[in-house]
């Protein structure tokens, strides 16, 4: 479930240059088996890419991730 409450714009360095983005805030996420609640995304289109979105380090904070690319794998305990 998203709840959009737009605030302020926030200034985000991309491979491209600096962009402003809106910030919002989600009132749940869950992705790879984490769930979150009242996060904050920033909100940017990445152009010639097929992606749902990119998950930044602090979803993922606090947590062990293994990324076995031998194996093909990723473990987040």
């Amino acid at each position: 479930m998203i709840r959009l409450s737009l605030s302020e714009r926030i200034k985000m360095t991309t491979g491209s240059g600096i962009e402003f983005v809106p910030q919002i805030a989600i009132e749940e996420i869950e992705a790879m088996g984490l769930k979150r609640w009242n996060f904050s995304v920033l909100c940017h289109t990445l152009l010639s890419v097929t992606v749902d979105g990119v998950l930044g380090l602090d979803f993922f904070r606090g947590h062990k991730i293994v990324v076995d690319l031998r194996d093909g794998f990723v473990n987040i305990e």
